[in-house]
C-alpha cells in the first residue's frame, strides 16, 4: 500500500535515517524533533498509517529490552535459538514501546492548538472512546471505553483530541482509578472547563487470566471535577447521558 508522505507532513525530499529497528516502525526521521527532545515515527502496522511518537534514542531502549526479554523467555526453560523464538525479543520489545509511548507525549503537542472559541456552555461529550492500557502491577493489559465530558467556559477542544488525551494517559503503566483522574484533569487543565468528567468501564487481565479468573467482571471508575463534583443539576445531566455498565 502506497502512503502519501505529504500528508503525514514529511519533507520527502529528503532521505530519512533508517533506525536498526525499522521493520517496527517504518521510516524514521531522526531530524524531526520537538522541543523537549524527541522524535517522531512514522509506523507502519497492519497497512494503516500510525504515528507513534519516541524518544530520540529508541534503538538503545530496544536493545536494552531485548536483552530482558531474552533473560525473560530464557527462565522458562526454552530455546532462544529455537526457531518461533529467534526474533520475539525484538519483537516484544517493539511493541512493549509501542504500548508504552505515551511517556513521550505532553499535552501540548499531541491537542495541537486545537482549541477554539464557543459560545455553548452545555455539555459535551465523547463517549465509548476505545482504550488499550498496562496494569502497573502486573504489566498485564486492560482495556475498554472511556466516556469523557466536559462543561465549556468560552472554549472547546477539538474532539479528536479527547480521544487522544485518553490514549496518551492510557498507553503507560497506569491502573485504572489514576487514569480516569489524569484524562479527566488534562481536559480540565486545557479547557479551562467549568466542570470535566471521565467515566471509564475497563476488563482487566490481571483478574481474568491469573489470580481470581472472573471472565465476567468489568470495573467502573468515575471522576468528577468543578461542576460536575458541586453541582447536583449538572452532575444529573452526565449521569444521564452515559451509557449503563
Amino acid at each position: 500500500m502506497h502512503y502519501n508522505s505529504s500528508k503525514l507532513g514529511v519533507n520527502s525530499s529528503k532521505k530519512p535515517k533508517q533506525s536498526k529497528f525499522s521493520d517496527f516502525h517504518g521510516v524514521c526521521d531522526k531530524n524531526r524533533f520537538t522541543n523537549s527532545g524527541k522524535a517522531l515515527s512514522y509506523a507502519y502496522f497492519l497497512n494503516l498509517n500510525v504515528i507513534m511518537t519516541m524518544p530520540a534514542n529508541f534503538d538503545e531502549i530496544i536493545q536494552q529490552n531485548s536483552d530482558a526479554y531474552r533473560t525473560l523467555i530464557a527462565s522458562t526453560g526454552e530455546e532462544l535459538t529455537r526457531e518461533g523464538l529467534l526474533n520475539t525479543p525484538e519483537r516484544a520489545a517493539k511493541a512493549f514501546s509501542f504500548l508504552t509511548q505515551g511517556y513521550h507525549q505532553d499535552l501540548v503537542e499531541i491537542t495541537n492548538n486545537a482549541i477554539f472559541p464557543t459560545d455553548n456552555n452545555e455539555l459535551v461529550m465523547v463517549k465509548n472512546i476505545e482504550f488499550y492500557s498496562m496494569c502497573e502491577h502486573h504489566m498485564l493489559p486492560f482495556y475498554g471505553v472511556a466516556h469523557v465530558a466536559y462543561l465549556p467556559d468560552g472554549k472547546v477542544i477539538g474532539l479528536s483530541k479527547m480521544a487522544r488525551i485518553v490514549d496518551m494517559y492510557a498507553r503507560r503503566l497506569q491502573i485504572q482509578e489514576n487514569l480516569t483522574r489524569q484524562i479527566a484533569q488534562a481536559v480540565m487543565d486545557m479547557t479551562g472547563a467549568k466542570g470535566a468528567a471521565v467515566v471509564m468501564d475497563a476488563a482487566h487481565m490481571c483478574m481474568m487470566m491469573r489470580g481470581v479468573m472472573k471472565q465476567k467482571s468489568d470495573t467502573r471508575s468515575m471522576s468528577l471535577l468543578g461542576e460536575f463534583r458541586h453541582n447536583t443539576e449538572a452532575r444529573q445531566a452526565l449521569l444521564m447521558a452515559i451509557p449503563s455498565a
